[in-house]
């Protein structure tokens, strides 16, 4: 199992909305320090449900497509 810390977050982005798991590296103590990382291009999330009606155990999202970010 990875290190860090799991936590339930919700992506927007221009058409859908993500709400799933995001592991946060054990070096990293907040989401947006993970998220800011700039050799990261792509977030992952597990266990997502996308538009509240769909689900998906794996979803890698492009930063570049993200309009927020809100923790659960």
């Amino acid at each position: 199992m990875p290190e860090g810390k799991k936590v339930r977050i919700r992506v927007r982005t221009v058409n859908c909305t993500y709400v799933g798991d995001f592991l946060v590296p054990p070096m990293r103590h907040r989401v947006s320090d993970a998220i800011n990382e700039e050799v990261r291009l792509f977030i992952s999330l597990t266990d997502v449900v996308i538009n509240d009606t769909d689900r998906s155990d794996y979803v890698a999202l492009n930063k570049n497509l993200i309009e927020s970010i809100s923790q659960l």
